[in-house]
């Protein structure tokens, strides 16, 4: 049963990212990057991961950003 509910979550998370625009999808992955090298790289280190996620996805957003700005120029 919790397989089926992951499943579907999964599904309907990657559902969502359908319809996004070069930019979109550049900042979004940027952030998810970011957030999760941010929280493996404070659990190694022994900080706290929430904080190392939430300061990486913010880093990793603005990346993707001005990834995709200076791209499109």
């Amino acid at each position: 049963m919790r397989n089926t509910i992951a499943a579907l979550a999964a599904a309907l998370a990657l559902g969502g990212c359908a319809g996004l625009n070069d930019t979109e999808q550049r900042v979004l992955s940027g952030g998810a990057i970011g957030a999760g090298v941010g929280a493996v790289g404070t659990a190694v280190t022994g900080g706290c991961v929430w904080c190392g996620a939430a300061i990486g996805g913010a880093a990793g957003s603005a990346a993707g950003y001005i990834y995709d700005q200076t791209r499109d120029d």
